[in-house]
């Protein structure tokens, strides 16, 4: 593999790495452009009242929250007839929980991040057990959640990621993505771009009144922060 590839001086090299830099950041700049945009998307009312089961019995979509005004909510595919079922859930989707990034992150935000499945939740916590996994999770066996949101169809079941913003009692719809959009997420930053509010920095081109701060100063050690 090494012997098709050019290997040239430093001259030669600094002059295709400052090319490509060049690329990487008109991507970063769309990217910005893009994560702007999302923050402007309409919102949608949930108003079906759907019911979860958690460790500590039954929630709602406004529970998932925990007090906070964001919420990203990963459609986890562990149900009938997905791969690893009864035993584990998707192996993809466990590719994804275990590049998330440390919630204290997302916390200090004022941003949740749980998972759904269909599975029992008997049958949830033994694999977050096996998996070693902190992240809440919900099942949403017997509600018609992962119906109504696109998830389980007359093809079988699918994967996706969903942003909520609470308004008082109000949940609201801000953003779905699946496929290879979810490929890059995992950090604190790919996902709080998906969000509204965004990474609430003061750099960001973001609706008035969206809460921000100086870039980095919020940044903490994940024992760090308060919250």
């Amino acid at each position: 593999m090494i012997s098709q590839l050019d290997i040239v001086d430093q001259t030669a090299w600094q002059a295709a790495h400052e090319a490509l830099l060049a690329k990487e950041k008109r991507a970063t700049r769309e990217r910005d452009a893009l994560a702007a945009e999302r923050r402007r998307l309409p919102l949608m009312r949930v108003d079906k009242p759907y019911r979860f089961q958690d460790p500590d019995g039954e929630a709602g979509l406004l529970d998932m929250f925990d007090g906070r005004d964001q919420l990203i909510l990963y459609h986890f595919m562990f149900a009938p007839g997905v791969e690893g079922w009864p035993d584990a859930g998707c192996s993809g989707c466990s590719f994804v929980a275990d590049n998330v990034c440390h919630l204290s992150h997302l916390h200090a935000r004022n941003t949740s991040l749980v998972l759904v499945s269909l599975a029992p939740l008997p049958q949830i916590e033994a694999y977050r057990k096996r998996m070693g996994w902190t992240i809440p999770w919900y099942s949403s066996a017997g509600s018609d959640f992962n119906t109504d949101f696109g998830l389980s169809t007359d093809a079988g079941e699918t994967f996706g990621l969903s942003v909520f913003l609470r308004d008082g009692d109000d949940v609201l719809r801000s953003y779905f993505t699946t496929g290879r959009g979810v490929e890059a997420l995992g950090s604190a930053w790919t996902f709080l771009d998906l969000t509204p509010f965004g990474r609430q920095e003061t750099w960001e081109d973001s609706p008035p009144g969206t809460p921000q701060t100086a870039p980095y100063e919020w940044w903490r050690r994940h024992d760090e922060y308060d919250s």
